[in-house]
């Protein structure tokens, strides 16, 4: 009679560790983008916003009433890089959402490419999020910026992002 409550109580113990062992019911399952700041760049490359680790290093965005800055947006990784989008990560399910805007000052559009879609062929394809910031009034204004995956988001911006629109 102990052996078989021995042997019961093993098997007890090893359904539960196996239990245990299963993914997690609530996980969201796919890749998400482990990143701790951004940085926003025009379209020669030059970076005029840039948040880490909650510090904004650079500040300086601005534009003029009717005009549109286009802005690419790169996510960077824990050591302040920017993080690469490998050619076998097909997950481009992420979404750039921005809130806390005053449309009476900006319009911010976000735009979601693959870079080289109209480019020349054989050159190496790229995937980009952009922001169009469209001057609507002069006055200043911010927004926040939210990488959602799914119905959550990956990594939402500490600080507003503040621009100024001049006349």
């Amino acid at each position: 009679m102990k052996i078989i409550i021995k042997q019961l109580g093993l098997l007890v113990l090893i359904g539960l560790i196996a239990i245990g062992c299963d993914k997690n019911p609530v996980s969201h399952g796919g890749d998400h983008t482990d990143t701790d700041g951004f940085i926003l760049k025009d379209e020669n490359g030059n970076g005029l916003y840039r948040e880490f680790k909650g510090a904004i290093d650079i500040n300086n965005i601005n534009l003029i009433v009717g005009d549109t800055l286009e802005l690419s947006v790169h996510f960077l990784d824990h050591e302040g890089n920017e993080i690469q989008h490998g050619e076998d990560e097909e997950d481009h399910e992420d979404e750039l959402i921005i809130t806390e805007n005053d449309t009476s000052i900006a319009i911010i559009e976000v735009e979601k490419h693959e870079e080289g879609e109209n480019d020349h062929e054989g050159e190496e394809e790229h995937y980009e999020i952009a922001i169009h910031i469209i001057g609507i009034s002069a006055g200043s204004s911010s927004f926040k910026l939210e990488l959602m995956h799914g119905d959550h988001a990956d990594y939402t911006s500490i600080n507003n992002v503040s621009f100024n629109v001049t006349e």
